[in-house]
């Protein structure tokens, strides 16, 4: 029971960690891959470690300490489906740029096919799929959790790119309007980064 004891208290330390983490852990305690499964279904029943995916888990202790921490749900976004950027809605929102109050539901970017993942007690995270070319223009954010994020000219892309199925039909001088119908408030943006959203959908436009 020892041996559980501290198998768990070292899982607790851990942002995440993934099946085979745990085989190492418990081999330098001594304990046999039989030995730790019968202590991962123990530590499932008892919700003291959540799964994220198959094979991926986070500790519930640890969860708990940092679940208010915005950078670590990007954090896990990311550790989620890799490679991945957060984008759209979420990135949106966190900048402040939309006055529209959407349902909790983490968004990103990655190259890898469209996938939605519902985690029991911890919420949904939705990736949609990108052309590779265009997987770009994101940047890591530094902290306590590290994470990647798309700035605000690109999330902003990004989202005008699903929402106009990739700027079908779409002129360069309906972008305002469907910027404005859609609630968000792109002089918050700054100069930067709004000439860049600008220039972005004009490149895409006419290639």
């Amino acid at each position: 029971m020892k041996g559980k004891k501290n198998l768990l208290g070292q899982l607790d330390n851990l942002p995440h960690f993934s099946k085979n983490t745990i085989y190492q852990l418990g081999s330098q305690l001594g304990l046999k891959n039989s030995t730790v499964n019968t202590y991962i279904s123990r530590f499932l029943k008892r919700k003291e470690i959540l799964p994220l995916k198959r094979g991926l888990y986070i500790s519930a202790e640890f969860y708990t300490k940092n679940k208010t921490d915005i950078s670590y749900s990007f954090y896990l976004a990311n550790v989620l489906r890799t490679p991945s950027y957060v984008s759209l809605w979420t990135a949106l929102q966190y900048y402040n740029l939309t006055t529209e109050k959407i349902l909790w539901q983490l968004t990103s970017i990655t190259p890898k096919v469209t996938r939605k993942y519902e985690v029991r007690g911890i919420g949904t995270f939705s990736y949609q799929s990108i052309k590779k070319e265009l997987f770009s223009d994101y940047s890591l954010v530094k902290g306590k959790f590290d994470f990647f994020i798309a700035p605000p000219s690109k999330a902003l892309f990004d989202l005008l790119y699903f929402r106009t199925h990739q700027f079908r039909g779409v002129r360069f001088e309906d972008i305002s309007k469907i910027v404005e119908e859609l609630r968000i408030d792109i002089n918050e943006m700054g100069k930067e980064q709004r000439n860049k959203f600008y220039e972005q959908i004009k490149t895409y436009l006419h290639e």
